[in-house]
């Protein structure tokens, strides 16, 4: 817990126009489209980080069956938040969720919080040979 923070992981709190408008200037998912993200949310776990004031000012969700597998996606805190311990009490409150408890793998991508993430059990993947992706980056260019 963070004095003067909450974190909720109810839907109806999130302010979705906070978050689009972060997520859709990220390296990760830079011009999302409004109805893209909306639905991509829709079908996650969210959890919101508010301030004291009811702001939103962190996000992050997980794509999950909640039974065996889940990725980590969207993760983020306001550059004015940061430094507080709020990633890391984020990060604790998701793999504490109850419906995350038990999965087989949790996956994620990052190109610059492996520290972070390194803190709850992330690493490498140990047979990256195993993995293959379909992968588009500039999917969301193509709405210009």
């Amino acid at each position: 817990m963070v004095s003067g923070y909450r974190i909720s992981w109810d839907y109806k709190e999130m302010d979705f126009d906070v978050i689009h408008h972060y997520i859709s200037n990220t390296y990760w998912a830079k011009n999302i489209p409004q109805t893209t993200l909306k639905r991509a949310l829709d079908n996650s776990l969210c959890f919101g980080v508010f301030s004291q004031e009811g702001k939103q000012i962190g996000f992050a969700r997980m794509i999950t069956d909640q039974a065996t597998f889940a990725y980590l996606a969207d993760v983020f805190i306001d550059e004015e938040h940061r430094g507080k311990g709020l990633s890391k009490w984020l990060m604790q409150e998701i793999h504490d969720y109850p419906s995350l408890q038990g999965l087989r793998r949790i996956l994620l991508a990052t190109r610059d919080a492996h520290g972070l993430y390194g803190q709850f059990g992330y690493t490498p993947l140990n047979y990256p040979e195993t993995f293959m992706q379909k992968w588009n980056p500039d999917v969301y260019n193509e709405f210009d």
